[in-house]
């Protein structure tokens, strides 16, 4: 994909907007923070960190998710979506009791390096030309399966909002599916107003102050954290990240992608960010259908993400105890609902192929198996098991070199 010129997609932004795609973007914004940032204060709290260094920790992540979101999108033209690592924030939670935080800020800026360097070679981009697609849509489809997942797990445990929000996605995907998920969010929030599970009176409004952190540099840290940093932003989020755009019909180039996240993640590494990546489960929400049926005008998703990202990372740790109101429950159904198209778009590509079937099962199970090998998450691991089968079953390695025709998008 040839980049846009900047100036000619914004001239583009006011013909191209759709309350579906904003809508969607604060989705993919309530989901980054509603999970992941619960495990960023366990590791705050763990390392016995000021509030004001976890409030400007959050600023940080965010700030540098909004830049990236938009910029990117911007660029592009396609709904780049950017977060910080949930399996990088879960290495956190132990690696922070063990290094001081100034060569954990080191060892951020170590990892930033290393991304933003492996972008500008373009070795990331090569070595996902030589992944058949069955496999980078398998792994894409087990990261999603657990969401979908949890859609009915939560009507088990709150059957009073959880089933409302099913039916009316069923009934408004008949008759209205742009507006799907619009609709679904607001009579969930709507239900759990009238069960009484929002609880708003102790959220207090405030801005963050950005604490900079003098990095030092520590070959312990450098090895126990900052190189697992790196492989886990590469391989448990770039790639799914990658995989997901291609899913929905975006050729966007890796090397650019990573290399800006990479540069952002070196600026903002000594305000306590460890690093922003491509992101994976919050990119399938924007780039399918329920941000726009033209799929050359979900980008407004991406960029309405960035927006969202930057009007929360303002209010730092206060945003948070905004999400913490909502019941998880809500949060679950939402985001698998609105993860049902990319799912099941990804299955139908991972199963395409028959000669690639077996393979893209093997990574559809290593992938949701959960499994973690030194600190690497199991999308990692599936995609290697996917690239092992391929190779015994077919034994053609002289075909990955054969460039492929680009398939038409699913989405």
């Amino acid at each position: 994909m040839v980049p846009e010129k900047p100036f000619s997609t914004l001239k583009k932004i006011p013909a191209d907007f759709s309350l579906s795609a904003v809508i969607v973007g604060l989705i993919a914004t309530m989901v980054s923070y509603a999970g992941p940032l619960l495990i960023v204060f366990q590791a705050a709290k763990g390392a016995g960190l000021s509030d004001a260094v976890l409030a400007s920790w959050i600023w940080a992540i965010s700030i540098g998710s909004g830049l990236t979101c938009i910029v990117l999108s911007i660029w592009f033209r396609t709904p780049v979506i950017t977060a910080w690592s949930t399996p990088g924030a879960v290495l956190l939670v132990t690696s922070l009791t063990v290094y001081s935080f100034p060569d954990a800020i080191g060892a951020y800026i170590f990892s930033a390096v290393v991304i933003t360097l492996v972008g500008v070679s373009g070795l990331f981009s090569v070595l996902m030309k030589y992944v058949p697609q069955s496999i980078t849509t398998a792994m894409l489809a087990g990261i999603l399966l657990s969401f979908g997942v949890e859609v009915f797990v939560s009507m088990q445990h709150l059957p009073a909002l959880a089933l409302p929000m099913i039916f009316c996605y069923l009934f408004a995907k008949r008759w209205s599916p742009r507006y799907a998920v619009v609709l679904t969010l607001f009579v969930g929030l709507g239900v759990a107003f009238l069960l009484g599970h929002l609880q708003m009176d102790n959220v207090q409004m405030s801005l963050v102050q950005p604490v900079f952190t003098m990095p030092t540099f520590s070959l312990d840290a450098i090895i126990g954290l900052g190189i697992p940093l790196c492989i886990v932003a590469l391989a448990s989020q770039n790639a799914p990240g990658i995989s997901v755009l291609k899913a929905d019909g975006y050729d966007t180039p890796a090397g650019p992608l990573v290399t800006t996240t990479g540069i952002a993640s070196l600026l903002l590494a000594p305000f306590g960010s460890p690093g922003i990546n491509l992101a994976a489960i919050t990119a399938a929400i924007c780039t399918g259908k329920e941000a726009h049926p033209d799929h050359t005008k979900r980008y407004i998703a991406g960029i309405a993400c960035g927006g969202f990202y930057l009007i929360f990372g303002m209010f730092g740790a206060t945003m948070a105890s905004v999400f913490a109101t909502l019941p998880k429950e809500l949060i679950a159904v939402i985001a698998g609902l609105a993860l049902f198209a990319s799912l099941s778009s990804s299955l139908a590509q991972a199963m395409s192929e028959a000669k690639e079937r077996e393979c893209a099962l093997v990574t559809f199970l290593v992938t949701i198996s959960g499994i973690s090998i030194g600190g690497i998450g199991a999308a990692f691991w599936g995609l290697i098991a996917g690239v092992i089968t391929h190779l015994i079953l077919n034994g053609n390695v002289k075909s990955w070199f054969v460039k492929k025709k680009n398939t038409q998008p699913l989405a």
